[in-house]
């Protein structure tokens, strides 16, 4: 018999919080934790690419693991990023999330060199091998320069059982579905998540499992809400709900990388706190600041 879905339902890509110095700000981050907690998500994800990990240094991707495990102390399950370009540094990250008392880890495809699928195959059978914890493999091409396809994601899930899910951050229906038809159709365990928010939707109706998607940084009713609603069967409120996810992403294209924006988006939907992102991120400027708070409130959302 094959287990249960490990991983479902809405789970936010945690933005880091930063003191205007540009320190971690572990108070602030705690009431960020708290407020998405009761709003109803079911896991948090931490130092993702909305959670700043490329811009830190290993010590502090590891203090802020053990900050944010601590902090939710078992509440919702916690999955921590350890991903990047060295397989060496993964693996002991992913050993310290595991001694944290993370519930999984969410590692990325290795990024800069572009890499044979044999090699890609074999760094997270390395992972997979240095650890106990569930894996959640990454997907962001956008940002990698190289896909996790459905057949690469196939070879690794038949190769080892702690492979357990996907993050496909990927602006295309049609991959979210071929993951779905051909890896869950054989390991219906297996779950699949979409990345962006649009697609939460399109992803539970053609049998996938939910979303990591940035707008619950700020709008967590929004997905944690539709994704009530299909569950309930209700799926006119879910469309109606939809309607608004759909829009969203236009504040990606604001500005590069886009994590200022979600945590402007995050200050003008009332929440206090410092939008100091890591270089070489910067400040979102005025006009731009406009934009977004003109879209949030066409979308009643501040």
């Amino acid at each position: 018999m094959q287990p249960a879905v490990q991983f479902s339902g809405i789970i936010p890509p945690v933005s880091t919080l930063f003191t205007p110095e540009g320190q971690f700000d572990p108070q602030r981050t705690g009431v960020l934790i708290d407020d998405l907690i009761t709003a109803g998500v079911d896991g948090l994800f931490f130092l993702g690419s909305g959670g700043e990990f490329s811009q830190l240094s290993v010590d502090e991707r590891k203090a802020i693991a053990e900050f944010v495990t601590e902090h939710v102390n078992k509440r919702v399950p916690v999955l921590i990023g350890t991903g990047g370009t060295n397989a060496r540094e993964t693996i002991a990250l992913s050993q310290h999330a595991e001694r944290c008392g993370a519930d999984g880890v969410v590692v990325i495809n290795p990024y800069y060199w572009k890499v044979s699928e044999e090699n890609v195959i074999h760094y997270y059978q390395q992972v997979a091998d240095s650890i106990a914890l569930p894996i959640i493999l990454y997907n962001f091409p956008a940002l990698t320069g190289q896909d996790l396809t459905p057949a690469i994601v196939k070879r690794l899930v038949a190769s080892r059982n702690n492979i357990v899910g996907i993050k496909d951050t990927i602006d295309s229906v049609a991959h979210i579905r071929s993951m779905i038809n051909t890896v869950k159709a054989d390991y219906p365990h297996f779950c699949v998540l979409c990345g962006y928010d649009d697609h939460l939707f399109n992803t539970l109706l053609m049998g996938g499992d939910g979303a990591i998607s940035a707008s619950v940084n700020f709008a967590p009713h929004l997905s944690v809400n539709l994704h009530r609603a299909f569950l309930g069967g209700d799926l006119g409120t879910a469309a109606k709900i939809h309607q608004k996810l759909v829009q969203v992403p236009q504040i990606y294209q604001l500005d590069t990388p886009f994590v200022n924006v979600i945590k402007e988006a995050m200050v003008l939907c009332g929440r206090e706190m410092s939008t100091w992102t890591m270089p070489p991120a910067g400040v979102l400027d005025d006009g731009r600041r406009e934009q977004l708070k003109a879209l949030l409130k066409r979308l009643e959302l501040c």
